[in-house]
């Protein structure tokens, strides 16, 4: 199976199954001498852990995460970052009525139809478990990025958004919720749509903002390399995934140019930042910030037909313990990956300079 890393010189590479004996990573590219806050790192790990709140699923997992490699008293030493977390809350005997057939909208039947063979407990390869290991890599990536700070959010839930630009908004209520919205009034109605979804045995989607500050200028390239591009690729190999905006987004479309454009002051910042704190594909120093939607989980507590192995068509109930709205666990996710996303491009931008 190929595509198990991301990036150039700060590269992550995963391992493990959702159902296996643990999950575990490889990062490469971390320069030496980064002192490693590892209950930080934790700290990470707990906001993306199973059974944190009465709206996320209620798998209990510890996920802390052990380091093997690549750290000597508390410091980085340029080797390789190895590390696993180890799994220790399986039910595999949920997912025994999936072993002949396939769950509606997940990677099952590709999964088995493109290399013959599939474990089944929760998805193996494909669950969104592996999340967790990237996780790891993008705390490690933070603390090698002083100064640059990542705030992602969940802005919308169904049809509930939070009407505030991320202007107007305090960053440090975001960890006051369940729901990880800084706008108390919006996080509330969530939590009811989430709950009520929940209770109905069905899912819904929503939507995380992330807002990069301290960026510098000059990271990335102007033609397949964009900034945004891999932004957008790395946003998009997040599961459930199925949408990325930067800047103006989608929104710009509907604009004119004389309203669209950023005008300059003096200092070379910009008095409106629709594109996004990226033109021509270059971060220009101004504040990054991105949307990227979440489709509802595919699994839901409600019978529906599939089909099986033989073509027939099946009967499926759903089982097991699943999230009846990923978006609040999604935030540190999206955050790792935009920190792993600008720490490559800033050690590319020394490496050609």
């Amino acid at each position: 199976m190929a595509g198990n890393s991301f990036g150039k010189l700060f590269k992550l590479t995963t391992f493990g199954e959702s159902h296996g004996v643990a999950l575990g990573g490889i990062l490469d590219g971390c320069p030496a001498g980064i002192t490693i806050d590892l209950d930080a790192i934790q700290t990470e790990m707990n906001r993306r852990k199973p059974g944190q709140s009465a709206i996320v699923t209620q798998r209990k997992e510890p996920d802390e995460v052990k380091f093997l490699s690549g750290i000597f008293e508390g410091k980085t030493t340029g080797t390789s970052i190895g590390f696993i977390i180890e799994n220790s809350n399986q039910k595999s005997h949920d997912y025994s009525h999936i072993k002949d057939s396939f769950r509606p909208s997940h990677a099952d039947y590709v999964y088995e139809k493109k290399y013959g063979v599939r474990d089944y407990r929760g998805g193996g390869r494909s669950s969104a478990r592996e999340t967790a290991c990237r996780v790891v890599a993008g705390a490690v990536a933070k603390q090698v990025l002083k100064g640059i700070e990542f705030h992602a959010f969940t802005s919308s839930v169904g049809d509930i958004f939070m009407e505030k630009p991320y202007q107007d908004i305090d960053f440090k209520n975001i960890e006051s919720n369940i729901v990880r919205c800084p706008d108390a009034d919006t996080a509330e109605k969530m939590i009811s749509r989430i709950k009520e979804i929940r209770k109905a045995g069905d899912t819904i989607g929503g939507t995380v903002t992330c807002v990069i500050k301290n960026v510098p200028l000059g990271l990335g390239e102007p033609v397949f390399d964009k900034l945004h591009a891999e932004l957008g690729k790395a946003m998009l190999s997040i599961n459930a995934v199925k949408g990325f905006e930067y800047g103006s987004g989608f929104c710009g479309a509907k604009m004119k140019g004389s309203d669209h454009n950023d005008l300059y002051n003096t200092d070379g910042t910009t008095k409106t930042n629709l594109s996004g704190g990226i033109q021509g594909g270059i971060s220009n120093g101004m504040d990054i910030y991105f949307r990227v939607a979440f489709k509802p989980v595919a699994t839901i507590m409600q019978t529906q037909d599939t089909i099986d192995k033989d073509g027939n068509i099946v009967k499926m109930d759903g089982k097991g313990r699943h999230d009846p709205c990923v978006v609040p666990r999604a935030v540190p996710i999206v955050e790792a990956m935009a920190a792993l996303v600008i720490a490559d491009y800033l050690l590319l931008d020394k490496v050609y300079q």
